[in-house]
């Protein structure tokens, strides 16, 4: 079986951010890849059971995103990112001080560096925006990452853009359409629920150049480095800002922070796990269960009702990232945890 080198999970991602924003410890589903294939699991199993195990992960993950939302709103997206990146910072260091440690080079601490520096735009438009928007809308809407990054591996790696790409380009774009124009007809149609559009559509511009970059991050350094410096390139970019607005993370929410880690950490092992036992076109669709949970959940944790529009914009958007799956699936198999 080949070495896995990157996961194009939204987010997280929604992943990915599918391809999911969800994403919270990068690298570190790669660390766990590794451990679960060379395990006695690793055995023949059913095939349903891959497919299972990776629809439960993305419950997860989907959870998770709830989590989030629930921070943001508490304390502020640049709160709750910063507090994440520390925690996420600890718990990384922490594994990296038991294993083999090597100091990176210095253009390799460079790409750390900028890679964090995309993630900080990544983590910050789309939990912003997450936090204005219906939860089912914003992780319908991160689902068009994976067609950016057809566009930027063109445009930066030189691949040759496909029939299949354009098309799937098109059915995304269409879907985009749709749920804005829904927002536009709605009788409550306030200002902050179109910047919040923005601010997620933004969002998956920097992270389909987020895959690219991880794609080459991988070939340079370990997994658990990744994570690491990552995290830790993260949290001292944001700390810059701490002086004037850092807050004190409240106690009783402590506990939904160490929630998200459990729940991220939880559901990219199990897609891990899915993803070494079965082909990607099998549990690809299985992804974009995340937005049957994200209608529930939202529904379930913030009385939010899915429209037509969102419903119908977000099935023409996965249509076109199983498109763009065909057309180059390298960028839209999930294969290590991408922010």
């Amino acid at each position: 079986m080949r070495r896995q080198s990157g996961l194009d999970l939204y987010i997280d991602g929604p992943a990915i951010w599918p391809r999911r924003l969800a994403l919270i410890y990068p690298a570190a589903i790669h660390h766990m890849s590794e451990a679960v294939k060379t395990s006695s699991l690793t055995g023949a199993v059913s095939p349903m059971i891959p497919v299972l195990v990776c629809a439960l992960g993305i419950f997860l993950l989907s959870g998770m995103d709830a989590a989030m939302k629930t921070l943001v709103i508490a304390v502020g997206v640049y709160n709750t990112v910063l507090w994440r990146s520390m925690v996420a910072t600890v718990v990384a260091g922490a594994a990296w001080s038991v294993g083999t440690r090597s100091k990176p080079a210095l253009p390799v601490l460079r790409l750390h560096a900028l890679r964090a520096a995309i993630v900080g735009i990544v983590l910050i438009s789309f939990f912003w925006g997450l936090a204005r928007l219906p939860l089912a809308e914003a992780i319908g809407l991160s689902f068009v990452a994976p067609l950016f990054a057809l566009f930027l591996a063109a445009l930066l790696l030189g691949e040759r853009i496909r029939r299949q790409a354009v098309w799937a380009s098109l059915a995304g774009i269409a879907g985009v359409a749709i749920i804005m124009a829904g927002q536009f007809g709605q009788a409550s149609y306030s200002r902050d629920a179109m910047l919040g559009t923005a601010a997620v559509l933004v969002s998956t511009v920097f992270y389909g150049y987020n895959l690219i970059l991880a794609r080459q991050q991988a070939q340079l350094a370990k997994p658990i480095e990744i994570m690491l410096f990552q995290n830790l390139c993260v949290a001292i970019i944001l700390g810059l800002a701490a002086p004037w607005l850092a807050v004190a993370l409240p106690t009783d929410l402590w506990l939904p922070l160490a929630g998200v880690t459990v729940l991220s950490l939880a559901g990219q092992f199990l897609m891990s796990w899915s993803y070494a036992r079965a082909e990607a076109q099998y549990l690809i669709p299985t992804e974009y269960s995340a937005f049957i949970w994200a209608v529930a959940l939202g529904w379930f944790f913030f009385g939010e009702e899915a429209t037509w529009t969102t419903l119908t914009g977000a099935c023409l958007i996965v249509a076109g990232c199983l498109i763009a799956a065909r057309a180059n699936p390298r960028l839209a198999e999930p294969i290590e945890a991408a922010v």
